[in-house]
C-alpha cells in the first residue's frame, strides 16, 4: 500500500545530465535570462503547508482503511486495493494541491515574463549563476488578488530539456531496460537462496560480490551502450540547436527548449 514507484534501472537522464552539464554550466553562469525558484520556500508558505497537511491526513486515514481491508485478502485482491488506493490519493492531491500549484505556476510565469527570463528551473540544480526569483514569486502569491498569467510566451532559450519518461519509452531502450530487470529479478532470487545456505560471513561476502559483479556486467552489456548513444544524441542535438545546457524536464518550471522529440528521432 502506498509503496513508492521503483526507480527505473536504466536511469538514463541522471547519467546524461551529469555528463552534459559539466562544461556548459560555466556558460550558464553568465546567462541573464535564466531564473530559479527555491520550491522548498514556496512549500513552506501557509497555504501550501496547510494543503499538504490535509493531503497527508487524508492519506494516513485512507491507508489505515485499506490496510484493514487487505489484511486477509488474496494477492490479486491486494493488488486491486493497492491500485484503488493510489487512484484515490491521486484524486485527492489533484483536488487539494492542484489549484495551489496552478496558482504558483502562474506566479512564476508572471515574474519570469516581467524579467524577460527564457527559463526557470529548480534551485536544487543550480550551483552558480542565474537569477533567484523566489522572493518575487512568494510576494505575488501572498497578495490578495490572484496572479495574472503573462501575455507573452517565453523567449527562445539556450537551455534545453528532455522528458525522461519519453526517452525511457523508446522501444529499444525499454527493451534493454526490461531485459536488465528480468536478469536482476533472477539474480535477486538466486542470491537470496544462496544466502540461506551460507555458513560464514566470508561466504556471504563472496555471494554479494558475485551478485554485484553479475549486475554490473549486465548493465555494461545491455544499458551502457544506450546511455552512451543517448548522450551522443543529446550532445548532437544541443550543438545543432545552439544550446548551452540540457537538463531533465523534471527540473524545469517554466520555459526552456524541449528537445525530446529531436533526441528520440536521432536514436532511430
Amino acid at each position: 500500500m502506498g509503496a513508492r514507484r521503483t526507480v527505473r534501472s536504466l536511469a538514463l537522464l541522471g547519467a546524461l545530465v551529469a555528463a552534459l552539464a559539466g562544461a556548459p554550466a560555466v556558460l550558464a553562469a553568465d546567462a541573464t535570462d535564466i531564473g530559479f525558484v527555491d520550491q522548498a520556500v514556496l512549500a513552506s508558505m501557509p497555504a501550501f503547508a496547510a494543503a499538504k497537511r490535509t493531503v497527508d491526513s487524508y492519506g494516513q486515514n485512507l491507508q489505515r482503511q485499506y490496510m484493514a481491508r487487505a489484511r486477509n485478502a488474496s494477492p490479486a485482491e491486494q493488488q486491486r486495493l493497492g491500485a484503488e488506493f493510489q487512484s484515490k490519493m491521486a484524486a485527492e492531491q489533484r483536488q487539494v494541491l492542484g489549484p495551489i500549484f496552478g496558482r504558483a505556476q502562474v506566479a512564476i510565469a508572471s515574474v519570469a515574463s516581467s524579467k524577460n527570463l527564457s527559463i526557470v528551473v529548480d534551485k536544487q540544480i543550480v550551483i552558480v549563476g542565474g537569477q533567484d526569483i523566489t522572493a518575487d514569486v512568494r510576494d505575488l502569491l501572498s497578495g490578495i488578488a490572484p496572479p495574472v498569467p503573462p501575455v507573452n510566451t517565453p523567449p527562445p532559450s539556450t537551455v534545453g530539456y528532455v522528458n525522461q519518461a519519453q526517452i525511457d519509452a523508446f522501444p529499444a531502450i525499454k527493451s534493454a531496460s526490461d531485459e536488465f530487470n528480468r536478469f536482476k529479478a533472477a539474480e535477486d532470487q538466486a542470491a537470496a537462496a544462496k544466502f540461506k545456505t551460507a555458513k560464514t560471513p566470508a561466504d556471504r561476502d563472496a555471494i554479494l560480490k558475485d551478485y554485484q559483479k553479475a549486475l554490473l556486467d549486465k548493465q555494461t552489456q545491455t544499458l551502457k551502450p544506450w546511455v552512451e548513444r543517448t548522450r551522443d544524441a543529446m550532445a548532437s542535438v544541443a550543438q545543432k540547436r545552439g544550446l548551452v545546457l540540457v537538463v531533465d524536464r523534471a527540473s524545469v518550471i517554466y520555459g526552456g527548449t524541449d528537445i525530446t522529440a529531436d533526441v528520440t528521432a536521432a536514436l532511430k
